[in-house]
Order: structure tokens, then C-alpha cells, then sequence
């Protein structure tokens, strides 16, 4: 058992740490998104996992029974990308419709893709179809496999999503994605004495009351998984944020948030009959010891 008994889990405060940070210290700035909002530029978060699975409690992520609960919504997310989702038809076979406004006619239009298409600078498209000098694309997510299964004692085990020459705009660039991805590089680190995996995330840019609690989910899901299928005990998930933000419009929500009290994480387990990193689905996720506040709190995300 990879989780230390609920009873004996320390409540988690680096969540709020953030909020509060960003609140109370960031830099007041102009955005894309024609909202403003404060920022903070450079915070990790360590989840040992031992303590529990970074499932934050200030809201309720997991409606019970709903297949449209956050936690299932990103988990399906994540499976899509693994699996090299690319358009809005392929994203929708594992139940990921709301991407539906990033890929509007208008908004493809703008970047010289068909309608529906998020671009082959897109997480899943970059994933598993990174561009390469010798024409071939990179499956990094199959070979990545291989090499923890070959070469556990590597520093190289990495994944990148970012594709320099699809993102780029400005004299006369068109960027090839419909979204720059905000997250998606990540290093793996192996201890083969103890046969303990660690993941180290780089998030390049988290709407904190909303995106970040997705992607922190991912991201300990992701060291979950690769830990099930090759073996290994899935020891912490290191989460580092480059911009961390809070829109204007946010700060009454995370005012809402900050009124709640710390609570102990969840525990998170997986169906160990899943051996191949791309036949997860939601499905094979269950979340139990959750104590969330603030149920069915809706914040506002720009689009």
C-alpha cells in the first residue's frame, strides 16, 4: 500500500500557499484573454504520495455517480492526450467535448486549421507525434516506456509538448495550435535501488482556482500510471509553476476558497489489471477518504 493510513496524513496548505501568495504579493498584469489579474512567477509544490493524492479539498472536484466530475473530466483528459487526440472528434471518444469552444471555425480560422482540429502543436499530437529533422515523427510516450523499462537509471527520461516552431506568432508566423500548451513537460526519476518513481512536472502557465487544480490531478494520475505499468512504487509528484495567475473576476471565488479549512488528501487507486499506459480510461480510477468544502462551486475561466 502506497498510502499512509488517512488518520495519520498531514493536511496540505500548499494549494492555498499559492492562492494567498498570488493575492496578496502577485504583480498586477495585462493577459491575452482581455482580463487582468495578478500573477506569481515561480512556485513547486511537493505531493508525497504516501500523504495522499493532490485532489484539492477547498472545493468538491468529484460528484458522485457523475461521469462530468472534475476529477473524471480531467483523468479522460489525460487519456486522450496519451492516446494522441488531436481534433475535437477524437477528443470526444474519451468523453473530452468541452474543448469544443477552443475549436470553433472562427478560432481554427485564425491559425490556419480546419475547424475542430486543436493543431500539431497540441498536447496528444506532441506527445506522440513530435516533428524530427529525419521527417519520421517521435512516439515519446511509447519510447519513454521502453526506456524506463531498458534504462531506469537514465536522467533522460523526459517528455516535452513544446514544439518551438508551431508556437510562435508575430511576423508573419501562424501558430500551428489553437492553444499554446500551458503544461505537459515532464521528467521522470527513478530510484532502482528502492524501485521508487518520482515525477517532476513544469507547468508553463496555470490559471490557478481553475486549470491548475486539473493539471495537478493529471499529473499524479500520470505518475500513478507509468509507476503501474512498469513496476515501480510511485514515491512524489514535484510540481513546478511558472506563471501562476488569479483573474480579477476570480478573487471573490478564491476568497471562498480561503475560507475553508485544510483538510488530509484523498486516496486515489487504480484497476491493476491495467498493464499498457493507453488502455487507462476514467473508469479504472477510484477516489475514496474525499472531504471536500464548497460543493458544486463554479469559477469563472476565461475561454
Amino acid at each position: 500500500m502506497i498510502y499512509k493510513h488517512f488518520s495519520e496524513r498531514k493536511p496540505d496548505t500548499q494549494y492555498r500557499s499559492l492562492l494567498k501568495l498570488i493575492q496578496n504579493d502577485g504583480e498586477e498584469v495585462d493577459t491575452q484573454q482581455e482580463e487582468a489579474a495578478k500573477k506569481w512567477i515561480g512556485y513547486q509544490f511537493r505531493f508525497p504520495i504516501d500523504n495522499g493524492f493532490p485532489l484539492i479539498t477547498e472545493r468538491d472536484l468529484l460528484a458522485p455517480g457523475d461521469s462530468r466530475s472534475q476529477f473524471k473530466m480531467a483523468i479522460a483528459e489525460l487519456c486522450a492526450f496519451l492516446n494522441g487526440a488531436q481534433t475535437l472528434n477524437e477528443m470526444k471518444q474519451f468523453g473530452c467535448g468541452w474543448w469544443a469552444k477552443w475549436v470553433t471555425p472562427e478560432k481554427c480560422a485564425k491559425r490556419g486549421l480546419p475547424a475542430g482540429d486543436l493543431g500539431p502543436g497540441s498536447y496528444g499530437s506532441a506527445w506522440r507525434r513530435f516533428p524530427t529533422a529525419e521527417g519520421a515523427p517521435f512516439d515519446q510516450i511509447t519510447a519513454l516506456i521502453e526506456q524506463i523499462e531498458e534504462l531506469p537509471h537514465l536522467r533522460t527520461l523526459r517528455v516535452t509538448n513544446w514544439i518551438p516552431q508551431y508556437i510562435p506568432r508575430g511576423k508573419g508566423r501562424t501558430q500551428k495550435v489553437v492553444v499554446a500548451p500551458c503544461h505537459g513537460d515532464f521528467h521522470i526519476h527513478i530510484n532502482t535501488r528502492k524501485r521508487e518513481m518520482k515525477l517532476l512536472h513544469i507547468q508553463r502557465s496555470a490559471d490557478a482556482p481553475v486549470g491548475l487544480v486539473f493539471n495537478l490531478i493529471q499529473y499524479a494520475a500520470l505518475l500513478l500510471m507509468i509507476a503501474q505499468v512498469t513496476g515501480y512504487t510511485p514515491k512524489e509528484v514535484i510540481h513546478f509553476v511558472d506563471d501562476g495567475h488569479i483573474f480579477t473576476k476570480q478573487m471573490e471565488d478564491v476568497a471562498v476558497l480561503l475560507a475553508t479549512n485544510p483538510q488530509r488528501l484523498p486516496t486515489v487507486t487504480l484497476d491493476p489489471k491495467v498493464k499498457n499506459i493507453l488502455d487507462f480510461r476514467p473508469q479504472h480510477f477510484e477516489v475514496t477518504d474525499y472531504y471536500p468544502q464548497n460543493p458544486k462551486m463554479v469559477i469563472w475561466t476565461p475561454v
